[in-house]
């Protein structure tokens, strides 16, 4: 289970009055991984980006249908459940693996 010290939830306002949600889940070694609802200019629909970042950058991108989401999340639960990754430790000893 996500401990609540990692994870920052943030709702900003962008210039079309529409909200756009935000949150960050701490990974360690200066790494993010960053969810955000977004929209697509050129087909004018609403996406969610997951995304990994470090310093402000992002490095890697998903996009994902907003009616994938709730599933995608249960999924990642699920697998969690089943391969007892509340007491994962990594290979090298550490309790999170840095996101590498």
């Amino acid at each position: 289970m996500a401990k609540k010290d990692n994870i920052e939830e943030v709702v900003a306002d962008i210039d079309d009055d529409t909200p756009t949600a935000y949150a960050e889940i701490k990974m360690g070694g200066g790494w993010y991984m960053a969810i955000s609802l977004e929209r697509s200019e050129r087909f004018d629909k609403e996406y969610v980006e997951i995304s990994k970042e470090r310093a402000g950058k992002k490095r890697a991108r998903f996009n994902l249908s907003p009616k994938h989401t709730r599933v995608l999340g249960e999924a990642l639960i699920k697998f969690a459940d089943e391969n007892d990754l509340d007491n994962f430790v990594s290979k090298s000893g550490d309790k999170e693996d840095g996101g590498e």
